[in-house]
Formats: C-alpha cells, sequence, structure tokens
C-alpha cells in the first residue's frame, strides 16, 4: 500500500474523531485522536515489549466509516405569514448540522474478547469524562472536516451478519450554531462596549448630569446662584434672594 493510502486509512479510517479540550487539555496542542484510546493496550505493550503492535493498519481494532444521512447543509423555513413571495423566498433558517460515525470492532485474534472489552471500557468511560468537561470532537470525513462538534450517542447497531455480538457501534454528533469561542468573542465585545460606555444595541446607555451644566456656589453670605451654560435663558438670570430681603437678620 502506498504512502497516500496509508495517511487516507490513518487519517479517514482508524482515527477520523479528534477529541478537543477536554480531558485533552493536559495534551500539546489540546487535541488527542481517538485511537489513543482504542489502541490504548497495544500502545502501553508496545512500549513494554520494545516493538510496536499492530504491525498493519489493518489489525486495530476499530475501524471508522461515516454513515449515509451526514449533513454538509442544513436549512429550515419559516412557516409563518409573510408579507409576500420575495420575503418568504428568503427567509431561511439555519439548522445545526448532525455526523453519524460507524465504529466497527470485530474480535480478530483468539483471545481478543478480553482485550476489547478492556478498550471499549476505557473509551466509554473517556469520552463520558471528556463530555462532562465541556470537551468537543473534530470529525474528520473525506467530504468535510466538522470541528466543534457534540457526541449525541453512542449505541449498538450490531447486524446479523457476524455471530459475534456488540461488534458494530453508532456515534451520534451534533454541530451546534453557536460555538464556545464565539460565545467568548460576543461576550467579551458586549463587555468592552459597556465599560467604555458605547452604546450596545442591547441595553439603554447609561444618563446622568450634563459636564456643561455648571452651578456658581452661593458665598456665605446668602448670595445669587446661577447656571453659567443656561444664561441665555430668563430663568437662568433670576438671582435667588438673600435672607435680608425679607428683613431676617443674618
Amino acid at each position: 500500500m502506498s504512502a497516500g493510502s496509508e495517511a487516507f486509512k490513518l487519517s479517514f479510517e482508524i482515527s477520523p474523531v479528534i477529541l478537543v479540550n477536554g480531558i485533552a487539555s493536559l495534551v500539546p496542542g489540546q487535541m488527542l485522536p481517538i485511537v489513543a484510546l482504542t489502541q490504548a493496550a497495544d500502545f502501553t505493550l508496545g512500549l513494554l515489549n520494545g516493538e510496536t503492535v499492530p504491525t498493519t493498519l489493518d489489525k486495530y481494532l476499530c475501524h471508522w466509516k461515516p454513515l449515509p444521512g451526514t449533513t454538509l447543509i442544513a436549512n429550515q423555513i419559516g412557516q409563518y405569514p409573510f408579507a409576500n413571495q420575495s420575503i418568504a423566498a428568503n427567509a431561511i433558517i439555519v439548522q445545526p448540522l448532525t455526523i453519524s460515525m460507524q465504529m466497527n470492532c470485530p474480535v480478530q485474534d483468539e483471545g481478543g474478547y478480553t482485550a476489547k472489552l478492556a478498550a471499549l471500557t476505557v473509551l466509554q468511560q473517556a469520552l463520558s469524562a471528556h463530555n462532562r468537561l465541556g470537551g468537543t470532537y473534530t470529525i474528520a470525513t473525506p467530504s468535510q472536516i466538522y470541528p466543534n462538534c457534540l457526541l449525541m450517542q453512542m449505541r449498538d447497531v450490531s447486524g446479523g451478519e457476524s455471530k459475534q455480538v456488540q461488534h458494530t457501534w453508532q456515534f451520534d454528533f451534533i454541530q451546534p450554531l453557536t460555538t464556545i469561542n464565539q460565545a467568548v468573542q460576543v461576550y467579551n465585545s458586549l463587555m468592552n462596549k459597556i465599560a467604555g460606555g458605547l452604546p450596545t444595541g442591547m441595553f439603554p446607555a447609561w444618563s446622568g448630569i450634563s459636564s456643561t451644566v455648571g452651578a456658581a456656589v452661593a458665598g456665605s453670605t446668602g448670595g445669587s446662584t446661577l447656571l453659567p451654560s443656561a444664561a441665555n435663558l430668563v430663568a437662568g438670570a433670576v438671582a435667588v434672594p438673600s435672607a435680608t430681603t425679607y428683613g431676617f437678620a443674618v
């Protein structure tokens, strides 16, 4: 098999699912290929024995392929009344994309059931922890690469074509419309606008006393109080009488 064929098989058949953040936060690049989980036992044995096992990609436990029904574009048409046909024709509501992957993991060697049980147990626990930590997935298919996906479910879809049981599993992923990074960017932009006193488009701007309005504080003898910025107004030119005007001694 050529190097190109090996690279294609490794990328889209052996390890097309990559864990991002979550349990991969301590991994350089914060990305962990799923083959590191499904072949964890073999990698450990290889390090202990000083050899690499298995020797070919065909001997790997899990083989993946995308299932029919995976979406590249998903839209919904608004069902409410429109003013005219021109508006109705453009009333497209974008929907999240769905990706379904099939993982085939039959037992290939004598005593493989024990290794398979251990591998799938590690895989289930690792994916559960990854989901609890808010981790996402990047799915690689020959037609599209889907980043920022969430795992919805993993279920057994084994058929009767083999005497083995639980040899085929289906993974259902969804790609949300708004990712965590996009939400953080929107939040930071809003907070910067609020801190800078700029209109946000969501909330009314804070109002207060204008900086151009001033006041001359009257002296201790009860002098008049004027508003310099409103000197052209009649009310602004009227002096406040002192206490002596009314016959009171100060």
